[in-house]
């Protein structure tokens, strides 16, 4: 069952970034017209600058003190790191959608790089809570799932993606997340 979800939401994701790929649809369209500047601006900005690809990087690197320090469950948090990479590469395949941005900017869009790392880190959250702290996993994921709409709208909001660019993003990073961490064997996790 995993791997079914998994595979659908990468379907999904590849789906939804060639159906973008060229002129943006009418729900990005209307979305970025709604979003449209204000005081919020300046806060995104900021909110962006921790919620972004610093990220995983804390994250990994917060994986790998803990593997030196918890010796009984290096193996989990060495699996955590690769789930956390796994998750993260799903950014690299902007250049296959060639997708612009809102504005005017070097990079592709689709996916968001920023959602992408925020839904990674939640994702492995998750996935650590359910192995290291079960009766918290619920706190967690609704931590998570606020986090990565957090980062969504702000990144909406500063017009640098479209909607189904976090969309994608989102869906994209819990497809390749499932299916990593079934290969690397940490769902289900021991209940």
């Amino acid at each position: 069952m995993i791997i079914r979800i998994g595979v659908t939401l990468v379907l999904a994701f590849v789906f939804l970034g060639l159906a973008v790929s060229g002129e943006p649809p009418g729900v990005d369209r209307f979305v970025a017209d709604a979003m449209g500047g204000g005081p919020a601006v300046d806060v995104a900005s900021v909110v962006t600058l921790v919620l972004g690809p610093i990220l995983p990087l804390v994250a990994a690197l917060g994986l790998v003190i803990a593997a030196v320090a918890v010796r009984a469950r290096r193996g989990l948090f060495l699996r955590a790191i690769v789930l956390l990479a796994a998750c993260r590469a799903v950014s690299l395949v902007k250049p296959l959608f060639e997708r612009a941005r809102p504005t005017d900017y070097p990079d592709f869009s689709f996916p968001s790089g920023h959602v992408v790392s925020v839904a990674s880190v939640g994702f492995t959250a998750a996935v650590l809570c359910a192995w290291l702290t079960r009766d918290r996993l619920r706190m967690v994921v609704l931590g998570s799932v606020l986090t990565v709409f957090v980062a969504a709208v702000c990144r909406v909001l500063l017009d640098v993606h479209w909607l189904t660019d976090v969309l994608g993003a989102t869906l994209g990073v819990a497809g390749v997340g499932l299916l990593a961490a079934r290969a690397l064997r940490l769902l289900p996790a021991p209940a």
